[in-house]
C-alpha cells in the first residue's frame, strides 16, 4: 500500500467517524427533543431556556465588548485621588 493510500484510508476513516458521531448526537438530541415535548410544563422549559440563553448572550456582550479602561488612566485617577486624600 502506498504512502498517498494510507492517507487517502486514513481520511476515510477519519470523515466516517465524524458522521459517525454526528448521527449518534443528532439521535440522541432528538430523542432529548421528543421527551421534553411530551412534557406538561413545556412551555415554562421554554421561557426558562430563553431568559437563560439571553442572560449569557448579555454576558458574552459584556465581556467582548466593552472596552476596559487604559491602564495609564486608571494609575492617573488613582494618584489624583491618592494627592487629594493625602493633602498633597
Amino acid at each position: 500500500m502506498s504512502d498517498r493510500a494510507g492517507w487517502d484510508r486514513r481520511a476515510l476513516l477519519l470523515a466516517a467517524g465524524a458522521a459517525d458521531l454526528a448521527v449518534s448526537t443528532l439521535g440522541a438530541a432528538l430523542g432529548t427533543v421528543r421527551g421534553l415535548l411530551r412534557r406538561s410544563d413545556a412551555a415554562e422549559l421554554a421561557a426558562d431556556a430563553e431568559h437563560d440563553l439571553v442572560a449569557r448572550g448579555r454576558l458574552v456582550l459584556d465581556r467582548y465588548a466593552a472596552v476596559p479602561p487604559a491602564h495609564l488612566e486608571v494609575l492617573a485617577q488613582r494618584a489624583r485621588a491618592r494627592r487629594g486624600v493625602d493633602g498633597g
